[in-house]
């Protein structure tokens, strides 16, 4: 039973390193967007294409029309921060309680 509760300690611990370096990458992305960037840079095209595949859903959810922002980032890091109270905890728990 202790190889199953170290490999889920590992996943969570591997899962919270992963959402908290996605979180950096977010708001790296809509820092970048104030300023209007070169979009053939290729570390602005790097940006888009780790966060375009989850801020779009968001935005199709959301409509922007009229508030002139976009609130899709915001709304991905809420759920990131969800997710690594949950989710990771949740794993943490069970791996614990299996020890």
């Amino acid at each position: 039973m202790f190889i199953l509760a170290n490999f889920l300690e590992a996943s969570a611990r591997i899962l919270q390193i992963g959402l908290t370096i996605y979180m950096w990458i977010i708001i790296i992305r809509a820092l970048v967007s104030w300023v209007s960037p070169d979009p053939y840079n290729p570390i602005v095209r790097a940006l888009y294409l780790l966060t375009e595949p989850v801020l779009r859903p968001v935005r199709r959810i959301m409509p922007t029309r009229g508030l002139g922002i976009d609130l899709s980032p915001i709304i991905v890091i809420l759920a990131i921060i969800f997710l690594q109270g949950f989710l990771v905890k949740t794993l943490l728990q069970i791996a614990m309680s299996l020890h």
